[in-house]
């Protein structure tokens, strides 16, 4: 049975939404802790789950077991009938929640197979679908489990945080559902597998240097080492304030940010010393940069 699950986990409206009620910056948004619906959709327009805070999640389904071989059915997700008549779904297989790490195959980017044989197929599929949506979007993280889940963030360049929209999103997992069911009839794969397609979130890490030009009007949490005191590791809330490349520095200025700010201030700006403090890093001392957050 092949089954795909779209989760519009990042939602652009909501972010504009909670951006401009909190004076926040956008916060990922995460359906993990919500009791979802879980049932098949074998009509063509997908069923979702909406409320005023998030745009939807949708499960869709390619296909729907026969009803003669309905024990037959197997792969990642078992389907049994409620005492109503409907179809329910065992849970669906979360991702790892563990810190964020650079090329982990979630908030930290990057491509993850875990080893599984098909592994390889699945990614070349996942680019070819791609080619599809113009340069605009990109492949930010994609990861696949051996129960047979496969996860794929997106990104979109042009977008202040790098979010696509909820019909890109869903477009794009219907035409990779599309790819992997043609596969998967012919052999090549598992035709089992399950996807869920996601954007990137506000704790997405930074890639230095690649990411710092184009989220340079924006404050970052810096971690990085510091080589000149007995602290291993220090912190910051910094701005971009130059990028040389070929010398490998990154030269960063404090962000106009509450903690930065003198807490007896009472909202005044930086003062004049704290404007022109300046900091150079070598790309390799940067430890961990995401965008900053303000609570």
């Amino acid at each position: 049975m092949s089954i795909s699950r779209l989760i519009i986990q990042r939602s652009s409206l909501f972010f504009s939404l909670f951006s401009a009620a909190k004076r926040l910056a956008p916060l990922p948004l995460n359906f993990s802790y919500l009791s979802l619906p879980r049932f098949i959709d074998s009509s063509p327009e997908p069923s979702s789950f909406s409320s005023p805070f998030f745009h939807s999640a949708c499960l869709l389904s390619t296909q729907t077991p026969d009803e003669d071989n309905k024990e037959e059915a197997q792969g990642p997700f078992h389907y049994q009938t409620d005492e109503s008549g409907g179809d329910i779904t065992d849970d669906w297989e979360e991702e790892d929640e563990a810190e964020p790490k650079l090329g982990d195959g979630g908030d930290g980017g990057g491509v993850v197979l875990q080893g599984v044989p098909w592994g390889d197929h699945v990614l070349l599929i996942a680019y070819e679908v791609l080619k599809q949506f113009g340069d605009d979007l990109k492949l930010y993280a994609f990861k696949t489990s051996p129960r047979g889940y496969i996860y794929v963030r997106l990104d979109k360049v042009s977008t202040e945080y790098g979010c696509p929209s909820m019909e890109e999103l869903e477009s794009y997992c219907r035409e990779y559902r599309t790819k992997l069911d043609e596969a998967g009839t012919l052999g090549e794969i598992p035709d089992d597998l399950a996807v869920e397609v996601s954007s990137p979130g506000a704790e997405r890490i930074l890639k230095v240097p690649d990411d710092l030009s184009r989220f340079k009007d924006m404050p970052m949490t810096v971690c990085y080492e510091d080589t000149e005191s007995n602290c291993p590791e220090k912190s910051g809330v910094f701005m971009v304030d130059s990028i040389e490349t070929e010398a490998g520095i990154c030269v960063w200025k404090l962000a106009n940010v509450k903690e930065n700010r003198d807490p007896e201030s009472k909202g005044r700006p930086l003062t004049r010393k704290q404007k022109e403090w300046r900091l150079k890093l070598p790309f390799a001392e940067h430890r961990k940069i995401t965008l900053y957050l303000e609570y």
